[in-house]
Parts: C-alpha cells; sequence; structure tokens
C-alpha cells in the first residue's frame, strides 16, 4: 500500500536525495516496490511532501510547507524541480495507494495542523462502522478540521483532540508520545464498541518540528504489523553512480535518522526492523527511543505460552511482508544496478 519516509538530520539535505536521486527513492518506490505482495507494486494514488524551513526567517512562520497532488509522484515534473531547490533538516514524504478516501488533494497525506504535521501507512478496518463513535471523541474545534475522507485524516483530528494544547509552538516528547498512545487506545476502544474484531493497521507518524513519534502497530496479538525501518548515522550520501546510497556511520554522533516504510538503500547494514507494536520517538537532541505499546494486543517476546506472530494479515492487505525484512533488497545490491525506471502507460 502506501509507502512513507521521515528524514531528520543537524543539518537540512536536499530533497532530491530523498525523493528522486537514490534509485530506491520514495518516488521510485510509488511504481516499482521491490517487496510489495501484490500482483500491482504501485502507490500511484498522489503524493506528499511536509518540510520546515531551514533558514530560521521569522517572515516565513514556524508551520511545515505542503506539497501535494493527485498525480503520481513519479510523473510529477514540480515534484522533481522542487526537490533540487530545497533543503530542510525535518521531512515527511508519502505515496498513496488509497483504501479509504476518493482521489483528491485533500485525501493526499502528509496534513498539518499549526506546527504538528502528521501521515499514516495502514488503515482502520471498517471505518464507517466506527466512524461516528470516534467523532464522538473529538474536540469541537478539531471536529471541523478535515477537509477530506479518510481514515487516516480522522485519526490526525482525534490526535489533536488528545493534545493539551495543538496549538502550542513546540510539543514535548511526553507529551506528544501519550497523545498517541491515547489515540490509538481511543481507536481500539470504538472498534471494541462496534464489535469490528478486523484487525487495524497503524503505522502514525507525528512531528511538531523538533521531535518525531512514530507508530508500528496491528491491533492484534497473532499478525505483524505494515512494514517501518529505522537507520542512522552521520552521512547519507552516494557511494556509487546511478543513485546508490548509504548510510555512513564515522563516529558514534547521529547526525541523521530515518524511518521508512521500506529502505531507500540496497545496503542491509543500514537498516533494522522496528518491532511491531512499538512506538519510536526522536527527541530534539536526536536521541532515539523504540518502546514497546503496552496494551490488550502487547505480547511479550519473553513468553513462551504465546506463538510468534505471523506475516498473514498483512500480506492479505497487500503490505510488504515483513518476514522479509532486507533480504529482497540485498540481491539487488551492486553497482551494476541501474536506476529504476517507471512503468509504462500501457
Amino acid at each position: 500500500m502506501c509507502r512513507l519516509v521521515i528524514y531528520k538530520g543537524t543539518a537540512p539535505i536536499q530533497l532530491s536525495h530523498l525523493f528522486t536521486h537514490p534509485c530506491h527513492s520514495i518516488i521510485n518506490q510509488a511504481f516499482a516496490c521491490r517487496l510489495r505482495l501484490d500482483h500491482l507494486p504501485v502507490n500511484g494514488d498522489g503524493f506528499g511532501v511536509g518540510w520546515y524551513d531551514s533558514t530560521n526567517d521569522p517572515e516565513l512562520g514556524n508551520e511545515p510547507c505542503l506539497f501535494k497532488s493527485i498525480t503520481p509522484a513519479w510523473n510529477n515534473s514540480n515534484l522533481i524541480r522542487l526537490a533540487e531547490k530545497i533543503k530542510s533538516p525535518l521531512v515527511f514524504g508519502h505515496v498513496r495507494a488509497s483504501t479509504a478516501g476518493s482521489l483528491s488533494q485533500d485525501n493526499c497525506h502528509p496534513w498539518n495542523f499549526k506546527r504538528i504535521m502528521w501521515m499514516h501507512n495502514g488503515h482502520l478496518a471498517e471505518f464507517k462502522k466506527i466512524k461516528r463513535r470516534l467523532m464522538a471523541n473529538i474536540t469541537d474545534e478539531m471536529f471541523n478540521f478535515p477537509q477530506g475522507g479518510t481514515d487516516s485524516e480522522w485519526s490526525f483530528a482525534l490526535f489533536l483532540s488528545m493534545l493539551p494544547d495543538p496549538h502550542a509552538e513546540t510539543v514535548p516528547p511526553a507529551v506528544l508520545q501519550k497523545a498517541m498512545l491515547d489515540t490509538i487506545a481511543c481507536i481500539n476502544k470504538c472498534h471494541r464498541e462496534s464489535g469490528v474484531t478486523t484487525p487495524s493497521l497503524m503505522n502514525y507518524c507525528v512531528t511538531d518540528g523538533q521531535t518525531v513519534v512514530a507508530t508500528r502497530y496491528v491491533s492484534s496479538k497473532h499478525d505483524e504489523a505494515a512494514s517501518l525501518y529505522f537507520s542512522s548515522g552521520t552521512t547519507f550520501e552516494e557511494y556509487a553512480p546511478g543513485g546508490h546510497y548509504k548510510m555512513a556511520k564515522a563516529d558514534k554522533r547521529e547526525n541523521i535518522i530515518m524511518i521508512a516504510s521500506e529502505p531507500l538503500t540496497f545496503e542491509k547494514a543500514d537498516w533494522m526492523e522496528i518491532k511491531t507494536n512499538s512506538l519510536i520517538v526522536i527527541t530534539p537532541k536526536m536521541n532515539v527511543l523504540q518502546i514497546p505499546i503496552i496494551d490488550e494486543f502487547h505480547v511479550s517476546p519473553s513468553d513462551p505460552a504465546h506463538p510468534k506472530r505471523t506475516g498473514h494479515f498483512a500480506e492479505k492487505m497487500g503490505y510488504l511482508n515483513p518476514r522479509l525484512p532486507l533480504e529482497s533488497l540485498d540481491k539487488l545490491s551492486g553497482t551494476e544496478q541501474a536506476p529504476l525506471s517507471p512503468v509504462s502507460d500501457a
């Protein structure tokens, strides 16, 4: 389904190094996901890019800038031009394969409210059945916020309702973390009250421009969530012609932290799979915390009485097979690998 990427760095990065230059960039994943299991590995229902200004110019304000379109990412010349001219220390990128909501710009990720930015990979099971209950937990102000019809945007409205002050200039990491956990708990409660037992996939990402919080989550004790990976290092650079990038680690500093549905490089050592039903926090000082989400769907890895999670549900929904984290990509490594080319119009 959808693919997403997050970049947070101590220095701004040119957007082209995330979206156009790497041979497995987020744009190339839009038309050629290497690890999608369905027969049409295309995320062509629009895209979105969100970034924060790196100049600290007070005239530009501190809210993120969004560029979204319903055109496929690989076919948007404006995105390609802008990516060459924009730098930012914090970037959200998303390519969409719709599961709820029509093909419209309002339904493209990411969204922002003031300084807070949000995107989602996954779906809420039987969203129409739980929508009224979910709305009952949204504040009056945030009830009027969604302009589209996706479960993802309504989840954002719910998240904003969980914040003590969604208008705040910055939000402490602990507050963002608690609001995320409260959002997931509320959605699970809506499912229980509506009699919905089908699992939901909730890979949510949110930032206030300083802190990033992301989840890899499924409302099930037996299934794996949709894929999510983490990478960190000192530089993200092209090491061979043809868009072959790697995350270099010159020392122990974390100058760059990236989160992605699918790795952007073919270097297996660059990426670590985030555990199912956990939350990852990137603090303003570039510290990284991975925290298990303890709720009714938590499974202790030390519990011998409970079987291991399987990827069957994620596979059925057409998401990346979590049991094939990087081996499939690893087979494509080597400098002879040419940059990917878009599928034809046929």
